[in-house]
């Protein structure tokens, strides 16, 4: 027996058992006894293993190689052991590739109508469209106000007397024809109309050119009376140097229909309408209209070196 086995078999004091089942103490020196040892650990069996071989003498032959024994059952599977920690987060890897495009899905509900956004930019106005059709031709317009009458022709040579004829019948009086009765009114510029025409302030013509009777007279220096009741044809032309309108007025109210202007300082003012009264001695005057901003200023010299004429004419037609 190896020293190691002996070392651990050491003679004890054991108890026998009898029959009789009486216990009676031993000594070991009356008895030695040597107990089942506990199994040897692995270095305690090589140790022993190598006593004995030391004891048993020179190592024989080795022998043949035993047939290999049948494989062992596989052991139980043990209890899982406790969870490791969680290893450090790998890198991430590379992004797959784009999956295709699925099916389109069935349209979803209406959603409700969102509230109105504000107003856009107004958009740049568009190129000009086509020229449109030619419209319909429109109604003649109005025949224009008769011109003014001309002066008289030559008289021509008296022709030989004829023979007297047979006296015809006597027919009616007929209507009195031409120009009932004349006058033309105007003012030299300079020295007449001094002072600028203000607005709703009439317009002198302070000189007398030719007149006819007694139907049309001057009152003063800018009215003139209308005698008779009837139908006058007024006409009128003055230079003023600004832009402005003038108008006729019969008995102090403004005749809208004759108002004539100009939008420039380049030309005459020139006016020419039929005027009907209604009562005797009728008022007539060339005015400035109420309202007007500007303050008229009557042409001097203009376009030479001789006084410039301004002219009222009034005849009366019926």
């Amino acid at each position: 027996m190896s020293p190691a086995i002996k070392k651990r078999c050491k003679k004890k004091p054991i108890i026998v058992c009898h029959p009789k089942g009486k216990k009676k103490k031993r000594h070991p020196h009356k008895k030695h006894v040597c107990i089942k040892c506990p199994p040897l650990n692995g270095q305690e069996l090589l140790r022993g293993l190598g006593g004995a071989i030391a004891e048993a003498g020179p190592q024989g032959l080795a022998g043949a190689l035993g047939p290999q024994g049948l494989t062992g059952l596989v052991g139980a599977i043990g209890a899982l052991g406790p969870e490791g920690l969680a290893g450090a987060l790998g890198p991430q890897g590379a992004a797959g590739l784009a999956g295709a495009i699925g099916a389109l899905g069935p349209q979803g509900l209406a959603g409700a109508l969102g509230t109105q956004g504000v107003a856009g930019l107004v958009g740049a106005i568009g190129s000009l469209g086509p020229e449109g059709l030619a419209g319909a031709l429109g109604p003649q317009g109005l025949a224009g106000l008769a011109g003014a009458i001309g002066a008289a022709g030559v008289t021509g040579l008296t022709g030989a007397t004829g023979p007297a004829g047979p006296a015809g019948p006597a027919g009616p009086a007929g209507p009195t024809g031409g120009v009932l009765g004349f006058a033309d009114f105007f003012a030299l510029m300079p020295p007449d109309n001094a002072a600028t025409v203000a607005p709703n302030t009439d317009v002198s013509f302070p000189q007398d050119g030719p007149i006819s009777g007694t139907a049309i007279t001057r009152l003063n220096a800018s009215s003139f009376n209308l005698a008779a009741i009837g139908t006058y044809q007024v006409l009128f032309q003055v230079n003023v140097n600004e832009a402005g309108q003038l108008l006729l007025t019969l008995n102090g109210a403004d005749l809208a229909y004759t108002v004539v202007g100009r939008a420039t300082g380049t030309s005459q003012i020139v006016g020419m309408a039929l005027v009907q009264t209604t009562v005797i001695n009728s008022v007539l005057t060339v005015r400035n209209p109420a309202g007007n901003a500007a303050a008229l200023t009557i042409t001097p010299l203009a376009g030479g070196t001789r006084s410039d004429s301004a002219h009222l004419v009034i005849m009366q037609i019926a």
